[in-house]
């Protein structure tokens, strides 16, 4: 089932939340800024395990941390941007559906390998990412919507602001 709503992605329930990066990501924009604010292990722990095996484009990388009220946040990064450059200097490129096919493939591997009961994402390769939600929508319909568990697409973003997943 793929639910789509408006809220904060941070305050959702699903067990799982996912969302698009490059491989030497600076996490300094939208999602990716907000998840390093709030848990900024998660960018050290990305950065340390990437540099002892780079990770490519469609790959996928898994984080868990604690949450303030107790439990956990399990966080999935999907490599779906190429990079533009080498080194300190490297900037995120542009999200290609090649890339997004494989990531989605990769997720949908993982969320069965680890049992995953429910996902968030948001409206995904379509911020820094560059493609329409248009081209993404059918490959997330495609390899999300076979998992038979709730896939919670927030397509809007309001700060703060729960939003109805009816988890």
């Amino acid at each position: 089932m793929i639910k789509e709503v408006t809220g904060d992605i941070l305050l959702s329930k699903a067990e799982l939340l996912a969302h698009g990066i490059s491989a030497h990501d600076p996490f300094d924009s939208g999602l990716a800024l907000a998840l390093r604010e709030r848990w900024p292990s998660l960018v050290k722990d990305f950065r340390h395990d990437t540099r002892s095996r780079p990770i490519a484009v469609g790959e996928v990388w898994g984080w868990t941390g604690l949450l303030p009220e107790g439990g956990v946040r399990r966080i999935l990064n999907l490599v779906t941007q190429d990079t533009l450059g080498q080194g300190p200097s490297a900037k995120p490129g542009k999200a290609t559906i090649e890339n997004v096919r494989h990531a989605l493939q990769n997720m949908a591997r993982h969320v069965r390998a680890e049992n995953i009961g429910s996902v968030a994402l948001p409206r995904l390769a379509t911020g820094v990412g560059g493609l329409e939600w248009e081209q993404v929508r059918p490959l997330v319909d495609q390899y999300l919507g076979e998992l038979g568990i709730p896939v919670i697409v927030y397509t809007t973003y309001q700060r703060n602001l729960p939003a109805s997943e009816e988890l």
